[in-house]
């Protein structure tokens, strides 16, 4: 299993609004990401930069981040992209960070 990070940014005062949509993630979303691999998925805000910080452990290579070829995932940033910085296609502008430390 291997982890991956990586950061967005949200809109200013779009906090709330985006905990709201991810506690009302939609079933067939949460299903392929499960049944891509994907677990231990967590999403952390920092307040001063509006940065959202993700982390995840991924079965095998891929984790959420390949995901944007299937039209739900691409249905769901468009459902999203009214409160994060996206890019033409509506993809989130997500940057990978780099582990440099980890403790089990």
């Amino acid at each position: 299993m291997n982890r991956t990070a990586f950061k967005m940014k949200l809109a200013p005062g779009m906090k709330e609004e985006y905990r709201r949509r991810h506690d009302q993630l939609w079933p067939e979303l949460r299903e392929l990401l499960s049944e891509s691999g994907v677990r231990d998925y967590s999403i952390f805000f920092d307040e001063e930069t509006d940065t959202l910080f993700a982390v995840q452990k991924n079965i095998g290579d891929g984790g959420s981040q390949d995901l944007g070829s299937l039209p739900i995932v691409q249905k769901w940033w468009a459902f999203m992209a009214d409160i994060m910085e996206t890019h033409e296609d509506d993809s989130p502008v997500s940057v990978p960070l780099e582990e440099l430390f980890h403790m089990d």
